[in-house]
Protein backbone atom coordinates (compact mmCIF):
# COMPACT_ATOMS: atom_id res chain seq x y z
CA UNK A 1 0.00 0.00 0.00
CA UNK A 2 1.45 3.77 -1.12
CA UNK A 3 1.81 6.13 1.78
CA UNK A 4 -0.68 8.31 -0.11
CA UNK A 5 -3.04 5.51 0.68
CA UNK A 6 -2.05 4.74 4.61
CA UNK A 7 -2.46 9.09 4.49
CA UNK A 8 -4.39 10.47 7.45
CA UNK A 9 -5.98 13.69 6.85
CA UNK A 10 -8.42 15.79 8.75
CA UNK A 11 -11.06 17.75 7.21
CA UNK A 12 -12.11 20.66 9.78
CA UNK A 13 -15.67 22.50 8.58
CA UNK A 14 -17.64 25.39 10.32
CA UNK A 15 -20.53 22.71 10.73
CA UNK A 16 -21.33 19.08 9.58
CA UNK A 17 -23.05 18.15 8.26
CA UNK A 18 -24.81 20.40 6.19
CA UNK A 19 -27.84 20.57 3.70
CA UNK A 20 -26.76 22.69 0.95
CA UNK A 21 -22.82 21.31 1.14
CA UNK A 22 -23.04 18.45 -0.79
CA UNK A 23 -19.99 19.36 -2.72
CA UNK A 24 -17.69 18.75 0.59
CA UNK A 25 -19.27 15.04 1.07
CA UNK A 26 -18.84 14.07 -2.25
CA UNK A 27 -14.94 15.11 -2.12
CA UNK A 28 -14.61 12.91 1.24
CA UNK A 29 -16.33 10.40 -0.66
CA UNK A 30 -14.05 10.15 -3.73
CA UNK A 31 -11.14 10.29 -0.88
CA UNK A 32 -12.72 7.15 1.00
CA UNK A 33 -12.94 5.13 -2.14
CA UNK A 34 -9.47 5.88 -3.02
CA UNK A 35 -8.48 4.17 0.64
CA UNK A 36 -7.52 8.05 1.93
CA UNK A 37 -8.35 7.52 5.94
CA UNK A 38 -10.33 10.62 6.42
CA UNK A 39 -11.42 12.29 9.65
CA UNK A 40 -13.68 14.86 9.77
CA UNK A 41 -13.72 17.80 13.05
CA UNK A 42 -16.51 20.20 13.05
CA UNK A 43 -16.27 23.39 14.52
CA UNK A 44 -20.02 23.10 15.90
CA UNK A 45 -22.83 21.02 15.69
CA UNK A 46 -25.45 21.07 12.61
CA UNK A 47 -27.84 23.67 12.57
CA UNK A 48 -30.28 22.29 9.77
CA UNK A 49 -33.35 20.25 9.94
CA UNK A 50 -33.10 18.24 6.52
CA UNK A 51 -29.77 16.14 5.68
CA UNK A 52 -29.08 14.08 2.49
CA UNK A 53 -28.69 10.91 1.91
CA UNK A 54 -24.99 10.50 0.82
CA UNK A 55 -23.79 11.84 4.29
CA UNK A 56 -24.81 8.30 5.22
CA UNK A 57 -22.12 7.16 2.71
CA UNK A 58 -19.16 8.15 5.21
CA UNK A 59 -17.40 6.10 6.86
CA UNK A 60 -14.84 8.59 8.51
CA UNK A 61 -15.63 9.88 12.22
CA UNK A 62 -17.15 12.86 13.33
CA UNK A 63 -15.30 14.62 16.11
CA UNK A 64 -16.80 17.90 17.58
CA UNK A 65 -14.60 20.60 18.80
CA UNK A 66 -16.13 22.67 21.36
CA UNK A 67 -19.25 24.89 22.17
CA UNK A 68 -20.87 28.12 21.37
CA UNK A 69 -19.29 29.99 24.38
CA UNK A 70 -15.80 28.81 26.62
CA UNK A 71 -14.65 29.98 30.04
CA UNK A 72 -11.50 30.96 30.96
CA UNK A 73 -11.05 27.38 32.88
CA UNK A 74 -11.93 25.55 29.64
CA UNK A 75 -9.16 27.13 27.40
CA UNK A 76 -6.49 26.50 29.67
CA UNK A 77 -7.12 23.13 30.23
CA UNK A 78 -7.19 22.69 26.73
CA UNK A 79 -4.07 24.11 26.12
CA UNK A 80 -2.14 22.49 29.16
CA UNK A 81 -3.59 19.17 27.68
CA UNK A 82 -1.95 19.52 24.53
CA UNK A 83 0.82 20.84 25.66
CA UNK A 84 1.69 17.56 27.83
CA UNK A 85 1.39 16.15 24.54
CA UNK A 86 3.16 18.65 22.29
CA UNK A 87 5.78 20.24 24.03
CA UNK A 88 6.51 22.83 21.27
CA UNK A 89 3.03 24.23 21.60
CA UNK A 90 4.28 26.97 24.11
CA UNK A 91 6.19 28.74 21.37
CA UNK A 92 4.14 28.13 18.57
CA UNK A 93 1.11 30.16 20.75
CA UNK A 94 2.48 33.56 19.19
CA UNK A 95 1.01 32.25 15.70
CA UNK A 96 -2.43 32.98 17.39
CA UNK A 97 -1.84 36.39 18.33
CA UNK A 98 -5.21 38.50 16.96
CA UNK A 99 -7.55 34.96 16.75
CA UNK A 100 -10.42 34.45 18.23
CA UNK A 101 -10.42 32.67 22.11
CA UNK A 102 -12.63 30.16 20.89
CA UNK A 103 -10.78 29.58 17.43
CA UNK A 104 -7.43 28.98 19.48
CA UNK A 105 -9.32 26.71 22.46
CA UNK A 106 -10.75 24.43 19.29
CA UNK A 107 -7.48 24.36 17.97
CA UNK A 108 -5.84 23.26 20.73
CA UNK A 109 -8.75 19.99 21.11
CA UNK A 110 -7.56 19.72 17.41
CA UNK A 111 -4.02 19.59 17.78
CA UNK A 112 -4.14 16.97 20.32
CA UNK A 113 -6.52 14.46 17.95
CA UNK A 114 -4.13 15.04 15.43
CA UNK A 115 -1.36 13.81 17.49
CA UNK A 116 -3.58 10.94 19.29
CA UNK A 117 -4.42 9.85 15.82
CA UNK A 118 -1.47 10.34 13.63
CA UNK A 119 -3.08 12.54 11.62
CA UNK A 120 -0.82 13.64 8.86
CA UNK A 121 -2.23 16.58 7.24
CA UNK A 122 -5.51 19.29 7.75
CA UNK A 123 -7.72 20.50 5.08
CA UNK A 124 -10.19 22.68 5.92
CA UNK A 125 -13.20 23.82 3.37
CA UNK A 126 -13.84 27.62 3.74
CA UNK A 127 -11.51 30.48 4.75
CA UNK A 128 -13.04 31.17 7.82
CA UNK A 129 -13.08 30.43 11.25
CA UNK A 130 -12.72 26.61 9.77
CA UNK A 131 -9.24 27.60 8.17
CA UNK A 132 -8.11 29.16 11.38
CA UNK A 133 -8.39 26.93 13.71
CA UNK A 134 -7.38 24.44 10.99
CA UNK A 135 -3.81 26.78 10.52
CA UNK A 136 -3.25 27.08 14.29
CA UNK A 137 -3.38 23.18 14.90
CA UNK A 138 -1.33 22.53 12.37
CA UNK A 139 1.15 24.76 14.20
CA UNK A 140 0.88 23.27 17.19
CA UNK A 141 0.96 19.74 16.11
CA UNK A 142 4.10 20.20 13.63
CA UNK A 143 1.80 19.15 10.45
CA UNK A 144 0.78 20.17 7.25
CA UNK A 145 -2.64 22.46 5.99
CA UNK A 146 -4.07 23.26 3.15
CA UNK A 147 -8.05 24.42 2.45
CA UNK A 148 -10.22 25.02 0.33
CA UNK A 149 -11.23 28.68 -1.12
CA UNK A 150 -15.40 29.46 -2.28
CA UNK A 151 -16.82 32.16 -2.48
CA UNK A 152 -18.66 34.11 0.76
CA UNK A 153 -14.93 33.25 1.98
CA UNK A 154 -13.68 35.44 -0.50
CA UNK A 155 -16.15 38.11 -1.49
CA UNK A 156 -18.25 38.70 1.96
CA UNK A 157 -18.03 42.33 2.83
CA UNK A 158 -17.47 40.83 6.24
CA UNK A 159 -13.76 39.10 4.33
CA UNK A 160 -10.62 40.72 6.29
CA UNK A 161 -8.01 40.98 3.82
CA UNK A 162 -4.94 40.50 6.52
CA UNK A 163 -6.38 37.29 7.84
CA UNK A 164 -6.73 35.96 4.48
CA UNK A 165 -3.60 37.38 3.06
CA UNK A 166 -1.63 35.09 6.61
CA UNK A 167 -3.91 31.88 5.55
CA UNK A 168 -2.92 31.80 2.18
CA UNK A 169 0.75 32.07 3.15
CA UNK A 170 1.14 29.82 5.55
CA UNK A 171 -0.96 27.25 4.04
CA UNK A 172 0.84 24.48 2.31
CA UNK A 173 -1.49 24.45 -0.71
CA UNK A 174 -4.62 26.26 -1.56
CA UNK A 175 -7.54 25.32 -3.63
CA UNK A 176 -10.25 27.19 -5.06
CA UNK A 177 -12.97 25.87 -7.19
CA UNK A 178 -12.52 28.34 -10.24
CA UNK A 179 -10.53 30.07 -12.48
CA UNK A 180 -12.34 33.61 -11.75
CA UNK A 181 -11.54 33.29 -7.93
CA UNK A 182 -7.91 31.91 -8.81
CA UNK A 183 -7.88 35.40 -10.64
CA UNK A 184 -9.05 37.25 -8.10
CA UNK A 185 -6.77 35.96 -5.46
CA UNK A 186 -3.69 36.18 -7.12
CA UNK A 187 -4.47 40.09 -8.23
CA UNK A 188 -5.57 41.14 -5.16
CA UNK A 189 -3.34 39.07 -2.74
CA UNK A 190 0.01 38.79 -5.04
CA UNK A 191 2.56 36.64 -3.74
CA UNK A 192 0.50 35.11 -1.05
CA UNK A 193 -1.64 33.49 -3.37
CA UNK A 194 1.15 32.06 -5.40
CA UNK A 195 0.43 28.86 -4.13
CA UNK A 196 -3.48 28.57 -4.77
CA UNK A 197 -4.33 25.72 -7.27
CA UNK A 198 -8.05 25.73 -9.32
CA UNK A 199 -9.45 22.49 -8.98
CA UNK A 200 -13.07 22.13 -9.72
CA UNK A 201 -15.78 20.42 -7.06
CA UNK A 202 -16.20 17.08 -8.91
CA UNK A 203 -19.21 15.17 -9.35
CA UNK A 204 -20.38 11.23 -8.49
CA UNK A 205 -21.21 10.96 -11.97
CA UNK A 206 -22.16 7.65 -12.17
CA UNK A 207 -24.99 8.67 -9.93
CA UNK A 208 -25.84 11.16 -12.57
CA UNK A 209 -27.18 9.26 -15.87
CA UNK A 210 -27.51 11.22 -18.65
CA UNK A 211 -31.04 11.15 -20.31
CA UNK A 212 -32.51 13.39 -23.44
CA UNK A 213 -34.16 16.68 -22.71
CA UNK A 214 -36.08 16.08 -26.11
CA UNK A 215 -39.49 15.17 -24.38
CA UNK A 216 -39.69 17.01 -20.97
CA UNK A 217 -43.46 18.75 -18.99
CA UNK A 218 -43.06 22.50 -19.08
CA UNK A 219 -41.26 22.75 -15.51
CA UNK A 220 -39.25 25.18 -14.65
CA UNK A 221 -36.62 24.10 -12.16
CA UNK A 222 -35.00 26.60 -9.49
CA UNK A 223 -32.53 24.82 -6.43
CA UNK A 224 -30.80 26.56 -3.96
CA UNK A 225 -31.00 28.21 -0.40
CA UNK A 226 -33.50 31.00 -0.54
CA UNK A 227 -31.01 33.78 -0.13
CA UNK A 228 -30.27 37.09 -2.00
CA UNK A 229 -27.39 35.59 -4.48
CA UNK A 230 -29.42 32.64 -5.67
CA UNK A 231 -31.66 35.14 -7.69
CA UNK A 232 -35.06 33.79 -6.92
CA UNK A 233 -36.71 36.72 -6.64
CA UNK A 234 -35.78 37.44 -10.80
CA UNK A 235 -37.04 33.84 -11.36
CA UNK A 236 -40.45 34.69 -9.91
CA UNK A 237 -40.60 37.73 -12.50
CA UNK A 238 -39.77 35.82 -15.25
CA UNK A 239 -42.68 33.86 -14.12
CA UNK A 240 -45.14 36.40 -14.26
CA UNK A 241 -44.31 37.54 -17.45
CA UNK A 242 -44.01 33.91 -18.95
CA UNK A 243 -47.59 33.84 -17.21
CA UNK A 244 -48.74 37.29 -19.03
CA UNK A 245 -47.63 35.53 -22.20
CA UNK A 246 -50.34 32.34 -21.78
CA UNK A 247 -47.22 30.17 -21.28
CA UNK A 248 -47.99 27.00 -19.82
CA UNK A 249 -45.81 26.19 -17.58
CA UNK A 250 -45.37 25.19 -13.58
CA UNK A 251 -42.26 26.29 -11.47
CA UNK A 252 -40.48 24.64 -8.72
CA UNK A 253 -38.31 26.31 -6.18
CA UNK A 254 -36.77 23.77 -4.07
CA UNK A 255 -34.66 24.90 -0.69
CA UNK A 256 -34.92 26.85 2.41
CA UNK A 257 -33.52 30.11 3.57
CA UNK A 258 -33.79 33.56 5.37
CA UNK A 259 -36.22 35.50 2.33
CA UNK A 260 -38.72 32.25 2.36
CA UNK A 261 -41.64 34.74 3.62
CA UNK A 262 -40.32 37.32 1.05
CA UNK A 263 -40.18 34.99 -1.45
CA UNK A 264 -43.78 33.42 -0.61
CA UNK A 265 -45.39 37.34 -0.14
CA UNK A 266 -43.92 38.03 -3.79
CA UNK A 267 -45.86 35.06 -5.40
CA UNK A 268 -48.76 35.86 -3.18
CA UNK A 269 -48.90 39.38 -4.55
CA UNK A 270 -48.03 38.52 -8.18
CA UNK A 271 -51.23 35.84 -7.89
CA UNK A 272 -48.71 33.34 -8.56
CA UNK A 273 -49.45 30.59 -6.66
CA UNK A 274 -50.89 28.41 -9.28
CA UNK A 275 -47.54 28.22 -11.41
CA UNK A 276 -44.87 28.75 -8.47
CA UNK A 277 -44.37 26.45 -5.63
CA UNK A 278 -41.92 26.56 -2.95
CA UNK A 279 -41.31 23.16 -2.16
CA UNK A 280 -38.84 23.61 0.93
CA UNK A 281 -35.33 21.22 1.25
CA UNK A 282 -35.76 17.54 -0.32
CA UNK A 283 -33.24 14.64 -0.72
CA UNK A 284 -30.91 14.67 -2.76
CA UNK A 285 -32.50 11.86 -4.81
CA UNK A 286 -35.74 13.89 -5.01
CA UNK A 287 -33.77 16.69 -6.17
CA UNK A 288 -32.35 14.81 -8.92
CA UNK A 289 -35.13 13.47 -9.89
CA UNK A 290 -37.15 16.73 -10.00
CA UNK A 291 -33.69 18.13 -11.94
CA UNK A 292 -34.42 15.08 -14.55
CA UNK A 293 -37.79 16.23 -15.33
CA UNK A 294 -37.57 19.57 -15.81
CA UNK A 295 -37.51 21.67 -19.14
CA UNK A 296 -35.07 24.06 -17.50
CA UNK A 297 -32.87 24.52 -14.26
CA UNK A 298 -32.48 28.25 -13.90
CA UNK A 299 -29.95 29.48 -11.46
CA UNK A 300 -30.33 33.52 -11.70
CA UNK A 301 -27.51 33.98 -9.54
CA UNK A 302 -26.52 37.68 -8.47
CA UNK A 303 -24.13 39.69 -6.81
CA UNK A 304 -25.56 40.59 -3.37
CA UNK A 305 -25.84 43.95 -1.66
CA UNK A 306 -23.09 42.75 0.68
CA UNK A 307 -20.72 41.33 -1.80
CA UNK A 308 -22.00 37.87 -1.25
CA UNK A 309 -22.08 35.81 -4.74
CA UNK A 310 -22.03 32.19 -5.49
CA UNK A 311 -18.68 30.77 -6.83
CA UNK A 312 -19.56 27.77 -9.25
CA UNK A 313 -23.23 26.32 -8.26
CA UNK A 314 -23.14 22.65 -7.92
CA UNK A 315 -26.49 22.49 -9.02
CA UNK A 316 -25.74 23.84 -12.63
CA UNK A 317 -23.21 20.97 -12.87
CA UNK A 318 -25.86 18.02 -11.51
CA UNK A 319 -28.45 19.69 -14.02
CA UNK A 320 -25.88 19.50 -17.01
CA UNK A 321 -24.48 16.16 -16.17
CA UNK A 322 -28.19 14.99 -16.16
CA UNK A 323 -28.81 16.16 -19.04
CA UNK A 324 -31.38 19.31 -18.22
CA UNK A 325 -30.46 22.60 -19.70
CA UNK A 326 -29.14 25.45 -17.43
CA UNK A 327 -29.80 29.36 -17.29
CA UNK A 328 -27.66 31.21 -15.77
CA UNK A 329 -25.39 34.57 -15.26
CA UNK A 330 -22.07 35.82 -15.91
CA UNK A 331 -21.70 35.80 -12.06
CA UNK A 332 -17.86 34.88 -10.58
CA UNK A 333 -16.95 30.75 -11.96
CA UNK A 334 -19.95 30.45 -13.86
CA UNK A 335 -18.78 31.59 -17.59
CA UNK A 336 -16.53 28.81 -16.52
CA UNK A 337 -19.32 26.20 -17.78
CA UNK A 338 -22.06 28.15 -19.06
CA UNK A 339 -21.05 28.71 -22.59
CA UNK A 340 -24.04 30.91 -24.44
CA UNK A 341 -25.92 28.95 -26.68
CA UNK A 342 -23.57 25.97 -26.50
CA UNK A 343 -22.91 24.14 -22.91
CA UNK A 344 -26.44 26.79 -21.59
CA UNK A 345 -27.83 30.18 -21.86
CA UNK A 346 -27.00 33.51 -20.34
CA UNK A 347 -28.71 36.43 -19.60
CA UNK A 348 -27.62 39.33 -17.53
CA UNK A 349 -27.94 39.78 -13.93
CA UNK A 350 -31.34 40.83 -12.52
CA UNK A 351 -33.20 41.44 -15.92
CA UNK A 352 -36.11 39.22 -15.44
CA UNK A 353 -37.62 40.48 -19.38
CA UNK A 354 -34.45 38.46 -20.60
CA UNK A 355 -34.65 35.73 -17.96
CA UNK A 356 -38.26 34.67 -19.16
CA UNK A 357 -37.13 35.05 -22.34
CA UNK A 358 -34.38 32.41 -21.97
CA UNK A 359 -37.32 30.26 -20.28
CA UNK A 360 -39.57 30.35 -23.17
CA UNK A 361 -36.97 29.36 -25.34
CA UNK A 362 -36.27 26.13 -23.69
CA UNK A 363 -39.80 25.43 -23.08
CA UNK A 364 -40.79 26.09 -27.04
CA UNK A 365 -37.62 23.85 -28.46
CA UNK A 366 -37.11 20.63 -28.04
CA UNK A 367 -33.90 20.59 -30.64
CA UNK A 368 -32.09 23.51 -28.43
CA UNK A 369 -33.09 21.54 -25.28
CA UNK A 370 -30.86 18.23 -26.71
CA UNK A 371 -27.72 20.44 -28.62
CA UNK A 372 -27.33 22.23 -25.40
CA UNK A 373 -27.44 19.10 -22.62
CA UNK A 374 -25.24 16.94 -25.45
CA UNK A 375 -22.31 19.70 -24.99
CA UNK A 376 -23.43 20.46 -21.55
CA UNK A 377 -22.54 16.65 -20.65
CA UNK A 378 -19.58 16.55 -22.46
CA UNK A 379 -18.10 19.53 -20.39
CA UNK A 380 -18.64 17.88 -17.00
CA UNK A 381 -17.25 14.82 -17.87
CA UNK A 382 -13.91 16.22 -19.06
CA UNK A 383 -13.91 18.53 -16.43
CA UNK A 384 -15.94 17.54 -13.45
CA UNK A 385 -15.42 13.82 -12.51
CA UNK A 386 -14.79 13.76 -8.52
CA UNK A 387 -11.97 11.07 -9.23
CA UNK A 388 -9.78 12.99 -11.21
CA UNK A 389 -10.28 16.18 -9.00
CA UNK A 390 -10.27 14.31 -5.83
CA UNK A 391 -7.29 12.51 -6.72
CA UNK A 392 -5.58 16.15 -7.67
CA UNK A 393 -6.56 17.67 -4.13
CA UNK A 394 -4.76 13.95 -2.35
CA UNK A 395 -1.28 14.74 -4.70
CA UNK A 396 -1.10 18.24 -2.88
CA UNK A 397 -2.32 16.48 0.24
CA UNK A 398 0.76 13.98 -0.17
CA UNK A 399 3.21 16.95 -1.19
CA UNK A 400 2.42 19.47 1.97
CA UNK A 401 2.42 16.29 4.26
CA UNK A 402 6.08 14.89 2.96
CA UNK A 403 7.38 18.65 3.11
CA UNK A 404 6.31 18.71 6.88
CA UNK A 405 7.86 15.48 7.61
CA UNK A 406 11.00 16.32 5.77
CA UNK A 407 11.20 19.68 7.79
CA UNK A 408 10.57 17.83 11.27
CA UNK A 409 13.27 15.26 9.97
CA UNK A 410 15.52 18.77 10.02
CA UNK A 411 14.75 20.09 12.57
CA UNK A 412 15.43 17.18 15.14
CA UNK A 413 18.68 16.48 13.55
CA UNK A 414 19.81 20.04 14.67
CA UNK A 415 18.97 19.64 18.15
CA UNK A 416 20.52 16.42 18.25
CA UNK A 417 23.87 18.50 16.65
CA UNK A 418 23.68 20.68 19.73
Amino acid sequence: MSHQQRMRVGYVLKRYPRYSETFIVTEILAHEAAALDVHIFALLAPSDTHFQDCIARVRAPVTYLGGEAVKAAEFWQAVNDAAELLPGLWPQLATARGEAARDVYQAALLAREVHLRGIDHLHAHFATSATSVARMAAEFAGVSYSFTAHAKDIYHDNVSPEPLRRKLASAAAVVTVSDYNLRFLREHYDGAAEGVHRIYNGLDLPRLPFQSPRERAPLILGVGRLVEKKGFADLIDACDLLRRRRRAFTCKIIGEGEIEAQLCEQIRRLDLSSHVELTGPRPQAQVFEAIAAASALVAPCVIGADGNRDGLPTVLLEAMALGTPCISTDVTGIPEIIHPNETGLMVPQRDAAALAEAIDRLLTDAALRVKLAKEARQLVEAQFDTRTNSAAIRELFTAAAAAARERRTRGQAREESV
